[in-house]
């Protein structure tokens, strides 16, 4: 696997994704275009995909519950009160502006996939949510990307 297909997988990983991916690259030694290019191709791909998607997780957790995995449902379930609480004064104040921030504070619990819990949770229309999920995508990566070439230490 080339350096840049690990950036771009790592991207996709919750709570690492872009923002942890470029501190990876650039650590590693990768080309920073390519390191920057890869990990913005998985925000964007995040971006799109999971505000999709998340309709069909809740129904397949809802399948779930009739077969020998139905102790995974209950987890999924903790997991989304835990991203309301965490997303609510964010999303429910601010609502687009709040959810860019929410995505683009670099910390854990925090990001695309978070965010686009959040926005699935508090109902926000996907002509919304794709928008704000790459803009905080792309914040959190300029926000890491200074730290991880020394620029601030």
């Amino acid at each position: 696997m080339n350096n840049l297909s690990e950036v771009f997988l790592l991207s996709l990983i919750p709570t690492f994704e872009g923002r942890y991916a470029i501190v990876y690259g650039i650590g590693k030694g990768y080309p920073l275009w390519g390191t920057l290019l890869a990990a913005t191709l998985g925000v964007l791909l995040l971006s799109f995909v999971l505000p999709a998607v998340l309709p069909y997780i809740d129904r397949f957790m809802l399948w779930l519950e009739g077969t020998p995995l139905r102790k995974v449902a209950p987890l999924y379930l903790y997991y989304l009160e835990g991203v309301r609480i965490k997303a609510h004064p964010y999303v429910e104040r601010w609502g687009f502006i709040g959810l860019v921030i929410f995505v683009a504070v670099p910390l854990p619990g925090t990001g695309v996939w978070t965010g686009s819990l959040a926005a699935y949770l508090f109902a926000i229309e996907r002509r919304q949510t794709v928008p704000a999920l790459i803009l905080g995508g792309l914040l959190s990566m300029g926000i890491t990307i200074g730290p991880a070439l020394g620029v601030f230490g």
